[in-house]
């Protein structure tokens, strides 16, 4: 069921029900980041160790999210989804048993944390995947910021809850709440049958899967720059989330509920930020809103690290979770509208290794720089690297063709497909081309980004042969690892790339279209 292109997603019912559930689990984790954070301070755990517990819930994602991409781009993504919440339901009852028991430590907190991050790392790409499944394209940017919306909403209200849960009833309440909040998610899941889309082809491997989504994203130069500055701007964005029960405890000189105070304020800016970033991407291109963003995350930790009056740093955590969300956002949607659907988890996926790799990687290192140095240099650190990411955009802007058609172009198998033959060996193909004289140059240059189109979907050891006694004579010439893959590299061709092989039959004389000829390479021994 999709939705109507002038309408919001949410008048989609299955979209409003996921979306829903999922924000209510993503309240209960919020809860379970408090106490989780607390906890590990009242456990007399180090700067570095209280940081660390935002690099545990990171760290899966850098870790996992290729695997949870292949799987969500394998598997039913439903199943993947029920799979994975289930787990983090299961891991965070453990965890609430524990804390009953007393028998929690810094170390076996960080685990727990751990196993919850991998739980959600599962989550995400098959959530993020399926949204492009059950609403149109032109519903994405609308759709990914009410999945912010949603997760800031728990964000704005899950600090301030979980740090009234924390004094109440301690973390084992928190870790509790947490655990209940899974089962609207489990529900909606359980009873929605989405109906199971057709594939002549057999399920892709798992190793290849993962292979086949590395090998796009990285053939993809726009999909790679979104890679890299997400990473970098993750980096520098993780200060002020690392850091906060420092700064409630060591600048503010207050307790649990300040540190829920803090955390209320920094998800009140994402949710002004998820609110308004549609209308920024409306009114500025992508670049410009990402550096707006990364400006308003240096001014906010350059402010916390100059202020110690409590309104100030309040307004600029607003400052920095608008900033993040609003940029975060915008690489999310970038993303999507630059990979194709059979690809789209694994892109997502990358993409949040990406992020969560700076994020992770960020924690750490601001969190080692507070305690051997101090806090304030820690965020001045931050600040000063932000700026960097800016300067970066300039050298690598994100430029996003928003109606590029990347849907499946139609191509029918060869009639002479060598069906039912047992093949064994790798594939090898062949296409002949003649091209006039005049017409060399940009018909190299064509081929050229025809190369990197054929090995981005899946073509190994391609190459363009030249004739020597006919010069007017080219062969390009590739290989794929048996028939299925072959079927499967031309299936994987959109309605973008057409442009390119339609320009390319436009410079040939003689046949056309071009004959094929394929070729299964034998062994001995």
């Amino acid at each position: 069921m999709t939705a109507p292109t002038d309408g919001s997603p949410l008048r989609t019912p299955i979209f409003r029900a996921i979306w829903s559930a999922n924000m209510c689990s993503n309240l209960g984790l919020m809860v379970q980041a408090v106490g989780a954070s607390w906890m590990m301070t009242e456990l007399g755990g180090s700067p570095q160790m209280i940081a660390l517990v935002q690099t545990a819930a990171s760290l899966p994602t850098m870790l996992l999210a290729l695997v949870a991409g292949a799987v969500a781009d394998s598997y039913n993504r439903r199943n993947v989804m029920l799979a994975a919440n289930g787990f983090m339901m299961a891991t965070a009852l453990v965890m609430a048993l524990c804390a009953w028991s007393k028998i929690l430590s810094p170390s076996s907190l960080l685990a727990f944390t751990f196993l919850l991050g991998c739980g959600s790392a599962l989550h995400n790409p098959a959530w993020q995947a399926l949204v492009g499944e059950i609403l149109p394209r032109s519903a994405l940017s609308s759709a990914s910021a009410l999945n912010s919306i949603g997760f800031n909403v728990a964000r704005s209200l899950g600090p301030a809850i979980g740090g009234l849960i924390v004094s109440l009833g301690g973390a084992l309440a928190a870790f509790f709440v947490n655990a209940m909040s899974y089962t609207g998610l489990l529900a909606v899941l359980v009873r929605w049958r989405p109906k199971a889309s057709p594939d002549s082809l057999p399920r892709e491997k798992f190793v290849p899967a993962m292979g086949a989504g590395v090998r796009y994203v990285t053939l993809s130069p726009m999909l790679m720059r979104l890679m890299c500055r997400a990473l970098l701007f993750g980096l520098a964005a993780s200060v002020l989330p690392a850091t906060m029960p420092l700064i409630a405890r060591d600048l503010v000189k207050g307790g649990a509920m300040t540190y829920g105070i803090l955390l209320a304020s920094y998800g009140a800016g994402g949710m002004i930020g998820a609110l308004g970033s549609a209308y920024l991407r409306r009114l500025m291109a992508a670049e410009a809103v990402a550096a707006f963003s990364a400006i308003c995350l240096a001014m906010a930790a350059a402010l916390v690290s100059l202020a110690s009056y409590l309104p100030i740093i309040l307004m600029a955590h607003m400052m920095a979770g608008a900033g993040y969300v609003v940029a975060f956002s915008t690489y999310n949607v970038s993303v999507q509208l630059s990979a194709p659907r059979w690809v789209a988890a694994r892109a997502l996926a990358l993409y949040q290794m990406a992020a969560f790799a700076g994020i992770a990687l960020g924690s750490f290192l601001f969190g080692t720089i507070a305690s051997e140095m101090n806090i304030v240099t820690a965020l001045r650190a931050a600040a000063v690297l932000q700026i960097a990411s800016v300067v970066a955009g300039m050298r690598w802007p994100i430029v996003v063709n928003e109606n590029q058609d990347l849907s499946a172009a139609e191509w029918a198998p060869p009639q002479d497909s060598p069906v039912g033959e047992a093949i064994h060996g790798p594939i090898t193909v062949q296409i002949d081309y003649e091209v006039r004289h005049e017409d060399r140059d940009a018909f190299l240059t064509i081929m050229n980004e025809r190369g990197r189109i054929r090995r981005r979907d899946g073509a190994r050891r391609w190459m363009l042969l030249r004739s020597l006694s006919a010069p007017g004579h080219w062969t390009e010439k590739y290989e794929v690892a048996n028939w299925e893959e072959y079927l499967r590299h031309n299936r994987r061709r959109t309605n973008e790339d057409r442009s390119n092989f339609q320009s390319i039959r436009m410079l040939t004389v003689g046949v056309s279209p071009p004959i094929v000829k394929y070729f299964e390479v034998q062994t001995f021994g």
